[in-house]
């Protein structure tokens, strides 16, 4: 499951949009990742495969190079799980399975997740937190919000503003010290030590700097 959590933690993926990942989504070459479908709890006694939540859900999402690794170890693994299996293995065509190669349930994928959080003494934490992490993690790096949006699949950047508006003050602010450090500042120079000349660097008019 690393790589499946990977992917909600740093691209911000939905736990049904997880599940219902195909290995044709997955292009390791343009290191992308479609979002085409999703994998839905019905009832609370079945699973069913379903378009994305929204028409925004139905997008395209760049991967990095840790992740395209991640996910080129995970098919490794998955190779070998599926010879080992042998005629058990159930074709269920995800890139995601079970270690029989059945579907993964939403449902089933968070209590798992909740379980290893526990198992590893982190603070109570849901899966789909993971999401909003990554959302922040992107914001913090001055990712453009129509970037960001378009990563989650939100339908609208309002949505994206306002979830996440307790992140974008220190953005902004983060964006501010970036911008000033690009400006060229005149430097102060002291008098020599021993000197009797006056420090004439307090008479340096900052603005015309």
């Amino acid at each position: 499951m690393y790589a499946l959590f990977h992917l909600v933690a740093l691209r911000g993926l939905r736990r049904g949009e997880a599940c219902g990942l195909r290995p044709e989504d997955l292009d390791l070459k343009a290191q992308t990742l479609t979002i085409a479908t999703q994998l839905v709890a019905v009832g609370g006694v079945g699973i069913e495969e379903n378009a994305p939540k929204s028409d925004a859900g139905d997008r395209v999402v760049a991967l990095d190079r840790d992740s395209v690794g991640a996910l080129k170890r995970h098919l490794t693994r998955q190779r070998k799980a599926r010879e080992k299996a042998g005629a058990a293995w159930v074709d269920s065509g995800r890139l995601f399975t079970q270690p029989t190669g059945a579907w993964i349930g939403p449902d089933w994928l968070t209590d798992r997740f909740e379980r290893l959080a526990r198992r590893a003494g982190l603070p109570p934490i849901r899966l789909h937190d993971l999401r909003h992490g990554a959302a922040t993690i992107a914001l913090a790096a001055g990712v453009d919000r129509k970037v960001v949006q378009e990563m989650l699949g939100h339908a609208s950047i309002g949505l994206t503003s306002d979830t996440y508006t307790s992140v974008l003050p220190e953005v902004a602010r983060d964006a501010a010290e970036a911008a000033a450090r690009l400006v060229p500042r005149q430097k102060r120079s002291r008098a020599h030590p021993g000197s009797h000349e006056p420090d004439k660097s307090a008479d340096i008019d900052e603005s015309a700097s």
